[in-house]
Formats: C-alpha cells, sequence, structure tokens
C-alpha cells in the first residue's frame, strides 16, 4: 500500500492565513507532521488523526532531517493520507527538498501547496509593500546562517549591499550584526532603514524600525528567542 503526501504551507502562523487547500488537507490527513512554528493551526486537523511534532529549533534538541523524512516515509508506506505541515511557505528554507527526495526515492506520490511566507506576512503588518516603483523594484530572501548556524561564507554581497533593493533574512539574529558589518563594508549606508518582525502571525508579534547599524549594535548585546525576520531597504522607514 501506497499514501499520499500533502506539503503543506501553514503561512506564519496565524490560522486565518491557511488557504482554502491546506485546510481541506488538514481535515482530510490521517497523520500531521508538523514544525513548531505550525502548531497554531492544528486546530484544523481531523478530530483522531496521528499529531507529530517533528520542528527543528535552532540550540534545541531537535530530530535529525533524516529522522523526520524516513518518519515521513513510513507513515506514508501505511497507505494513509499524510500532510507534512510546514511553517510559512513549504518551499521557503523549509528543508523541502531533502524530504521530496526520500518520498521520490520511495516511489511515494506527493503535492505541494504554498503557504504565505513570513516575508510577505512581516510586510503587511507593517503595513508597506515589499516593493516601490523606481526605488525598490528588487526582492531578495536570504537565510540568515549555514547548516552550522553560522553566516554563509559564499554571499553576493553586491546584491545584499543594493540600497535600491528590499532585503529579507530569514533565521538573522545571531549572525546579523557580522553581516551589517559586512553590507556597511561594501557600500550600504549604516542609516539603511531596517525592521526587525518577531513572532508574525501571533498575538505577540512585534515590529521594530530601526537601522541596520543600530539594530546590529542591539541584537550583538543580546536578543531573545523568539524567531524572527529582518528586512531592511528603501521601505522599512515608511509610517
Amino acid at each position: 500500500m501506497t499514501g499520499f503526501v500533502s506539503f503543506v504551507g501553514s503561512g506564519p502562523g496565524d490560522p486565518e492565513l491557511l488557504t482554502l487547500k491546506a485546510v481541506a488537507r488538514l481535515q482530510s490527513a490521517d497523520a500531521v507532521l508538523f514544525d513548531d512554528l505550525s502548531s497554531a493551526v492544528l486546530g484544523h486537523a481531523r478530530p483522531g488523526a496521528d499529531l507529530v511534532a517533528v520542528g527543528k529549533r535552532a540550540g534545541r534538541p531537535s530530530p535529525t532531517q533524516a529522522h523526520v523524512s524516513q518518519l515521513l516515509v513510513e507513515y506514508a508506506r501505511t497507505g494513509i493520507r499524510v500532510v507534512r505541515l510546514k511553517s510559512g511557505d513549504a518551499g521557503m528554507f523549509g528543508r523541502l527538498e531533502e524530504e521530496i527526495v526520500a518520498l521520490r526515492t520511495a516511489g511515494i506520490p506527493f503535492e505541494i501547496i504554498p503557504g504565505i511566507s513570513a516575508a510577505s506576512a512581516a510586510a503587511a503588518a507593517a503595513q508597506i509593500p515589499l516593493t516601490r516603483r523606481l526605488s525598490a523594484r528588487r526582492v531578495q530572501f536570504v537565510t540568515g546562517h549555514d547548516v552550522t548556524g553560522d553566516l554563509p561564507e559564499q554571499r553576493n554581497m553586491a546584491a545584499l549591499a543594493d540600497a535600491e533593493a528590499t532585503t529579507v533574512v530569514f533565521m538573522p539574529k545571531r549572525t546579523f550584526p557580522a553581516l551589517a558589518a559586512s553590507l556597511i563594508e561594501h557600500g550600504l549606508s549604516p542609516d539603511t532603514s531596517a525592521l526587525i518582525a518577531e513572532n508574525i502571525g501571533h498575538p505577540d508579534q512585534s515590529l521594530t524600525r530601526s537601522t541596520i547599524a543600530t539594530l546590529a549594535e542591539q541584537l550583538q548585546a543580546g536578543f531573545s528567542s523568539k524567531p524572527a525576520l529582518i528586512l531592511y531597504g528603501p521601505l522599512m522607514d515608511a509610517e
């Protein structure tokens, strides 16, 4: 018997930001393997479904990616409908590819249902667009760390220091001071507007406007464990 897997983007956490297709898959699933940041939407899961936490958080004991992929295959091989619930959009810095490879290798069919990215949700919460005609015609999403947890060594600094682009840094807190120093070294003004968005899509979400230099100093001094995004560029100073 072979089951079916639906990779579902849960959005940033607010259950009302789920797509209709995402809700339908949750309501029909026999098992839901969910990330930590997706737990707020589990109220849409079918009563009696197996709910399995497989989230990975920096600095905390977490299941390995190999274990998560194997668990996904094992559930699907029982012939049931499985939802792999991922925070934000499933294809955005969520290790989706590793899990797809595992399913393809096992011959298990699947689908991908996109979700609202935390980047879009953060911009909406701040009441700003991600683009602006003439001054912000490009948007770039980058990760704040590599597999070691450090700032990625291979960085396109010409692109990252582009003053006419909106840049969104995922998982940025620990490495942003080093990134900001590199941005300034490559010509981006230290007064470039920045916005740190924490716990977006949750009741305690917070938005703090700053500059890249000031924000880097604040994070160097310490930071909370709340998940966050940092946006910087020509739009972040909009009120």
